[in-house]
Parts: C-alpha cells; sequence; structure tokens
C-alpha cells in the first residue's frame, strides 16, 4: 500500500460546498457534530472518498465481522435547506507529527476535488473541571470572519486556547489559508473528561446558524442525557471517597 491513497468511491456535483472536519479529539466534540450531522441528513448524504495512509495506526475495524482498513471518509451533503457540505469524519487521527501535515493536504486536496473554498475545523477546549454553560470559542484565518460568528454566539478570547490549536483542525487553518481557504475552528467548552454531546450541541447549534441546515437535536440530546447519569454516578463515588478519606475524633486522637 501507498503511503497515502485517495479512493474515489463516488462524484456528485455540489454547489460551493463547505468542508467540515470532525475527527476524534477532545471530549470528541468533532466526531460527535460530524456523526450526528450524517445520522440526521443520511438521505441527502453520498460517500464520495475514503483515505488510507500509513500515518493510520495499523488495524482494522470489525463489524458483524467483516474488516475494513482503518481510513478517514469524506461525505458529501445536499441538505434541503442551507450550504451544501462535505462532511469528514473518522475514528483516528495521525500517529505522527508529519502525518498531521500529509493528511491535512491529502484532505485539502479532496476539498479542492469539489470546489470547496470554505472549511470549518472542529474541537474542545478542555476547562479540567464538569461546566453547566458551554460557550463555543472561535478562531480564524482572516479578521472578516470574526464579526458573522460573534453574531451567532461564538466567542474570541485574548491568548485562548492556550497553547494553540494542534492536530489536523489546527493544521486546516494554518495550511488552509496558504491554499486560499477561508478557514475557522470552532471549539467547544468541555471538561476534557468524558465524551460530551452537550459541548457538541452548542457547536452544531453555531453550524446551524452559519450554514442553514436544520438537524434533529433529540438523539444527542439522549446521549446528553446518559453522560449526565455517567457523571451523577462518579461525583457520587467521589463523595463517598472524600468522606472515606476524612479522619473522625478516634483517628485524631493518635496524632500530636
Amino acid at each position: 500500500m501507498d503511503e497515502l491513497d485517495i479512493e474515489a468511491v463516488a462524484e456528485t456535483t455540489l454547489d460551493e460546498p463547505v468542508l467540515i472536519e470532525g475527527l476524534p479529539g477532545v471530549g470528541h466534540v468533532g466526531k460527535l457534530v460530524a456523526d450526528h450531522l450524517l445520522e440526521e441528513l443520511e438521505a441527502e448524504s453520498t460517500l464520495v472518498r475514503r483515505i488510507y495512509s500509513q500515518e493510520f495506526p495499523p488495524q482494522v475495524t470489525v463489524e458483524d465481522g467483516v474488516t475494513s482498513l482503518t481510513c478517514a471518509e469524506v461525505h458529501a451533503v445536499t441538505p434541503e435547506e442551507g450550504r451544501d457540505v462535505l462532511v469528514l469524519t473518522g475514528d483516528h487521527q495521525a500517529q505522527t507529527n508529519a502525518g498531521h501535515y500529509v493528511l491535512t493536504d491529502a484532505f485539502l486536496d479532496v476539498a479542492e476535488d469539489f470546489d470547496a473554498t470554505e472549511l470549518y475545523a472542529l474541537g474542545g477546549v478542555p476547562t479540567g473541571e464538569l461546566i453547566d454553560e458551554y460557550a463555543v470559542l472561535g478562531a480564524v484565518t482572516d479578521e472578516s470572519l470574526i464579526e458573522p460568528l460573534e453574531d451567532v454566539g461564538v466567542e474570541f478570547r485574548e491568548d485562548e486556547p492556550a497553547g494553540g490549536i494542534v492536530g489536523v483542525s489546527g493544521l486546516l487553518l494554518g495550511i488552509g489559508e496558504r491554499r486560499g481557504f477561508e478557514a475557522t475552528c470552532l471549539m467547544g467548552e468541555t471538561s476534557g473528561y468524558l465524551v460530551d454531546p452537550k459541548s457538541a450541541r452548542a457547536v452544531l447549534e453555531v453550524l446551524e446558524a452559519r450554514l442553514g441546515f436544520d438537524v434533529d437535536y433529540d438523539p444527542l440530546d439522549e446521549r446528553a442525557d446518559e453522560m449526565e447519569e455517567v457523571i451523577g454516578k462518579i461525583q457520587e463515588m467521589e463523595q463517598q471517597q472524600q468522606a472515606m478519606d476524612v479522619p473522625n475524633d478516634d483517628d485524631l486522637r493518635y496524632f500530636g
């Protein structure tokens, strides 16, 4: 197998499409958004490209006993309302720094094949603590892109995210700008501990407002409720552990 192989699965004509990247990352925020879009708009979507690379982990996925080599996929989506989109998703990112560059160029090549000139990279920003209100932070390749995003609730904070944006999401902006793309990164705040459907919903609402499509949030909300139960159990266990760690009077008399 070559170091990189782009398989043309199908061809279709799109009207000024926007690339949306949703690969795994902090809180799986971007991947949750991409997967939810494809599930909700399944009737209007077509798998158009598979990207294989030696930079992906050396493994296959198994479904009903049938294996498939690890890859990234690009789906063309033509919703009844809103912009046409190319949705990039997969189960893995590259394993090396060089691999991130190789794959990012490949993803942009695919976008150019379909005449896309805009892109949204999606991800999560870890807060290190459980949160109730989910903000969406933004980063863009041109200052002119800021105001329209602020109008739909995206926050632009000085020096955040700390340390910049790593992986494909960051490189899509960096390399994308050099290749003439208008690029935006939308980052949902998340604890960073667990898969975060609530953060994904906050990001998806921004995309919906910007691109004009319409999706049902019920399946995402159901996953959020399931995660709330998990979080509640974790908090209960932490409280029980803290109670066990607090010394009583009998313990204290042995010290001093």
